[in-house]
C-alpha cells in the first residue's frame, strides 16, 4: 500500500509527523507500505531568495513576538520522539520550491524518505538555507544520491511542471495544512498523529483497500 505524504520542509509538524510515521511503520503496520513524498508550500508567496527569519516572524506574529515562546509547544512535542529543534539557528525563511523539486527528483531512488529527513535536519537542527542549491545538493549527497547531478537538475527547470501538478492536485484533494497522509489514494489522515493512531489507521486502510491474496 502506498502512503502519499504531503509536506513542506519548513514545517516542524511535518518533521514530527515523519518521525511518528517511522515509529508506526517499524511495527506490523509497516509491512508492504511504500511512502512517497508530495509537495505542499506553506508560504508560496515568499521570494525565490527567501527572507530573513526574524522579519518573517515579526510580520506573521507581530513586532513583539517572542519566537522561543511561539515554538515552545512544537519543540516539546518534537522531544517526545527524540527530535531536537534548534529554531535559534534558523536565520532564513526560504522559498521551498527547489527543495520540492529535489524531492521529486529523488522519487523512485529508494532514498526519498531519507532525503526528507536530511532536509528537515538541515533546516531545523543546523539552521541551513534549504532554498539554496548548494545546501540541497549536499543533503542529496549525504544520503547517497549524486550531489552534482542534483545541483545540475536544480539549476535547470526540470521537474518544475511536475511539482506544480502535484501542488495543484493537493489543493484539489483539499489539503490545506500539513502533514497530510493519503493512504491507498483514498484514506486521508490530517496532522501529525501519534504512532499508535497512525498504526491503527494504516492497518484499517490495508484491510479496506488492499486486495486479498
Amino acid at each position: 500500500m502506498q502512503i502519499e505524504l504531503f509536506s513542506d520542509v519548513v514545517c516542524p509538524w511535518c518533521y514530527i509527523g515523519k518521525r511518528r510515521l517511522d515509529i508506526a511503520l517499524a511495527g506490523e503496520a509497516g509491512e508492504g507500505v511504500e511512502v512517497v513524498w508530495r509537495p505542499f508550500q506553506l508560504y508560496p508567496q515568499l521570494p525565490v531568495q527567501g527572507i530573513d527569519r526574524d522579519l518573517f516572524t515579526k510580520a506573521r506574529f507581530g513586532e513583539n513576538a517572542d519566537a522561543s515562546e511561539i515554538y515552545r509547544r512544537v519543540v516539546s512535542e518534537a522531544e517526545t520522539v527524540g527530535l531536537s529543534l534548534n529554531f535559534a539557528a534558523v536565520r532564513k525563511m526560504p522559498n521551498t520550491l527547489l527543495a520540492h523539486r529535489l524531492m521529486g527528483w529523488a522519487e523512485g531512488s529508494g532514498l526519498q524518505h531519507e532525503l526528507a529527513d536530511a532536509l528537515f535536519r538541515s533546516y531545523f537542527q543546523l539552521g541551513l538555507d534549504v532554498g539554496d542549491i548548494t545546501v540541497l545538493a549536499a543533503a542529496a549527497a549525504a544520503v547517497g544520491l549524486d550531489g552534482e547531478a542534483a545541483a545540475a537538475y536544480l539549476t535547470s527547470d526540470l521537474g518544475a511542471a511536475e511539482v506544480q501538478a502535484h501542488l495543484d492536485r493537493g489543493h484539489e484533494l483539499g489539503v490545506t495544512g500539513v502533514p497530510f497522509f493519503l493512504l491507498a489514494g483514498k484514506f486521508a489522515i490530517p496532522g501529525a498523529q501519534t504512532p499508535e493512531v497512525m498504526g491503527q489507521l494504516i492497518r484499517r486502510a490495508k484491510e479496506r483497500f488492499t486486495p486479498a491474496g
